[in-house]
């Protein structure tokens, strides 16, 4: 980096004036800025925002959400995705209340050993709400980072985290939580991936890959894998009163929210067999395709409509039948959730 002993004070100048106004950066309370950080993992400000008021206004202290049933997170949670960060969340929640009085740890070690929390939310979450000399390393991070350095290390690497850790530890031992947040900023803001506004930077005069014209070359990052596809046949069945049959999901993907049964695309056998009905009749096939990626997984999913005549034997547990009206009552998945408008739209 170049200048290194002004790089500091010009970054914070500039977060001081140009900082986005988010409600979580209103508040010293652990709790809400912890709430904020599981939400912004791999989502963008602009849509954590309304979810986050919603979350706190239902949960206002760490003992309302330690009491909450899981279904009624999940259902507050829905649309936002990668929801094993709610459940971790409600999990880390019921151990703060049973082994910490209620009060959220403010050791570092102790944070980390919750349910869910790993070293970037206890870096960002200890360093915001108690000032404690932590970095936090993200994906902005990483970018400006290696931009100010013209830092070649794949970032991808466990080693070059720890590395960049270890770098900026002295840039943290003093206004940690301003400095992780406008470090976090510039990423957003300014330091973007694909178009960087270099001219508009406020540490321009720092940084080594700008005066080489490398910064397009920065950060470097080994490919991630081909996602993988799965293909799922999905039967949105009805009894002779309107209403859907609808199942709780157990597989780690998802798990405990509710969907319309799905099966392994082409298996038609098979959902009469899983459900343990032989009077299943079709109505129409292939009525809708829905396509939904996740992280490292792709689904596509083939919609049928069906109707049963009796339907006591379907009744098994993680099963129901869901009027329409009751639909958000449940927490279903957002790929659920479009069949389900899809259906009714078209009736």
């Amino acid at each position: 980096m170049l200048d290194e002993l002004t790089f500091k004070p010009h970054l914070l100048e500039w977060f001081e004036k140009e900082q986005r106004q988010m409600p979580w950066r209103e508040t010293k309370n652990p709790y809400y800025i912890w709430i904020s950080e599981v939400m912004l993992q791999q989502t963008q400000v602009d849509t954590v925002r309304d979810y986050y008021h919603r979350f706190v206004e239902a949960f206002p202290t760490i003992e309302d959400l330690a009491n909450a049933h899981e279904d009624d997170v999940l259902k507050l949670w829905e649309g936002l995705g990668y929801y094993s960060r709610a459940r971790n969340f409600h999990t880390a929640a019921k151990e703060v209340v049973a082994f910490h009085d209620g009060s959220m740890p403010q050791h570092p070690e102790t944070f980390l050993k919750l349910k869910g929390v790993g070293p970037y939310t206890q870096a960002a979450v200890m360093s915001i709400a108690f000032d404690l000399p932590l970095a936090t390393v993200d994906g902005n991070v990483f970018r400006v980072w290696s931009r100010l350095n013209d830092d070649a290390r794949d970032t991808a690497l466990q080693s070059t985290r720890k590395a960049y850790e270890n770098e900026l530890a002295p840039y943290v031992e003093q206004q940690s939580g301003d400095f992780n947040q406008a470090m976090m900023e510039l990423g957003a803001l300014v330091c973007t991936p694909k178009a960087p506004l270099c001219i508009f930077c406020p540490v321009q005069m720092h940084c080594e890959a700008y005066e080489r014209g490398t910064e397009l070359e920065r950060p470097v990052k080994t490919k991630k894998l081909k996602k993988k596809t799965l293909n799922f046949d999905v039967y949105v069945i009805q009894n002779q009163s309107g209403d859907y049959l609808i199942e709780q999901r157990t597989a780690s993907l998802l798990k405990g929210m509710w969907q319309f049964p799905m099966v392994e695309y082409g298996a038609t056998q098979a959902i009469e067999k899983t459900l343990d009905v032989n009077n299943l009749t079709i109505q129409r096939k292939n009525v809708l395709k829905v396509k939904h990626q996740f992280t490292h997984l792709t689904w596509y999913l083939t919609v049928h409509t069906a109707t049963v005549d009796e339907a006591a034997s379907i009744i098994a547990k993680g099963r129901r039948w869901m009027a329409p009206a009751e639909k958000d009552d449940y927490s279903f998945p957002v790929p659920m959730t479009k069949i389900f408008n899809a259906i009714n739209e078209s009736e």
